[in-house]
Parts: C-alpha cells; structure tokens; sequence
C-alpha cells in the first residue's frame, strides 16, 4: 500500500494513537491520564465549564466526566462552584494546586510537539494546525446539523 492509497482518517487515527501513547507515557509518572489531563488543560484556556460543556471538550461522556472531576476535585486539582445565574450548575475550575500540575508538565509536553513537528519547518507546522483546526470544524458542524 502506497502512501497515496492511505486513507487521510487512516493517517489520523495513527497519530492520534502515536501522541496518545507517548503522552500517557509523560502523563503516568504524574498520575494522571490522557483524558484528565485533556480536561485540565481545557480548564486551563476556558476556566468555569459545567461538567456537561466539560465532556464534550475533553471528548468524553457526561458520565466518564463526572468521575473525572470527582478524582480531580479529591486530588485537589479542580474545583466547583454554583454558577452565578443559575445555583444548581456548577462550573468548574483550576485550583492553584491544578494549574501547578500542568506547569509541571509544560515542558515534557512542549518536547512531545516538538519530536512530533521536528520533520516540519514553521511554515508547514502552521499550515497543519489550521488544517487540523478546519477539518475538527467541519466535522463538528456537519455532525450538529
């Protein structure tokens, strides 16, 4: 099978299963998994989601997000509060001892990214990621029609 004959969701789902296995293996040291750490980071850049805007950011169900946050929350890592307009939704955030976790790991996961993109100049590695970021877009708009 030549590289042409490849089909283009082929090539990203082997990715993705190259990046999820060497970030779980920076991840593991630091007791945290792939899906934790995706919800973290997400906090990170939107702080204040419910749990339910949480899962579908982080790619998991409500349910598998709810006990994400239980383990983060009891670990000190993320925190809830009622949200003001409407007190039964709480949003959750960082605490300082969360966002002290993922500085921790910045530089483990900036090397991921960089072994990832070494093959790559910055010109092209800009041009990946906004192809990355039009073709998620498209998707998910075509799924929410």
């Amino acid at each position: 099978m030549t590289d042409d004959s490849v089909r283009t969701a082929y090539l990203v789902k082997r990715l993705e299963q190259a990046v999820r296995g060497h970030l779980e293996a920076v991840l593991r040291p630091h007791g945290l998994t792939t899906a934790q750490y995706t919800a973290l980071t997400t906090l990170r850049t939107q702080p204040g989601q419910s749990s339910a805007q949480l899962a579908r950011h982080s790619f998991v169900s409500a349910q598998t997000m709810q006990e994400l946050v239980t383990s983060l929350q009891r670990r000190g890592l993320v925190e809830k509060a009622p949200a003001p307009r409407n007190r039964r939704v709480l949003h959750i955030s960082l605490t300082d001892q969360g966002e002290a976790a993922l500085r921790e790991l910045d530089d483990e996961v900036d090397a991921l990214e960089r072994e990832m993109l070494a093959d790559l100049d910055a010109e092209q590695t800009a041009a990946f990621r906004a192809a990355l970021r039009a073709c998620s877009r498209r998707l998910t708009h075509s799924q929410a029609r």
